[in-house]
């Protein structure tokens, strides 16, 4: 366990980190017009930190003590196609559904 000191030391110094990070756009660049080739970039990066939380979950989950589990891999591409095609909704339930499915027809089989 860590000591309190140094969780609240740490936890003081991440909430500055992340106040600088947000105050160096909104403070610094909060009244003025961003340029359009900034705007097109900051678009996209939310549309980028998603996959770059899940696929390591995918590849190497801790439920199967880091080895690649391919109905994991599987599911997680169903729920891609889907969210590409139909919605955030239509992902999610067609990875879930993908994911119990597979491993019901890997336990049958």
């Amino acid at each position: 366990m860590i000591d309190p000191g140094n969780f609240w030391l740490l936890t003081i110094l991440l909430a500055i980190g992340t106040f600088l990070i947000r105050f160096s756009f909104l403070g610094f660049l909060g009244g003025r017009e961003l340029p359009g080739w900034l705007l097109l970039h900051l678009r996209y990066v939310g549309i980028s930190v998603f996959p770059a939380l899940v696929t390591p979950m995918l590849l190497w989950p801790a439920a199967t003590g880091g080895q690649t589990d391919w109905i994991r891999v599987a599911a997680g591409a169903i729920a891609f196609a889907a969210g590409m095609r139909i919605s955030v909704i239509g992902a999610i339930l067609a990875g879930m559904g993908a994911f119990y499915g597979l491993r019901l027809l890997a336990a049958l089989l």
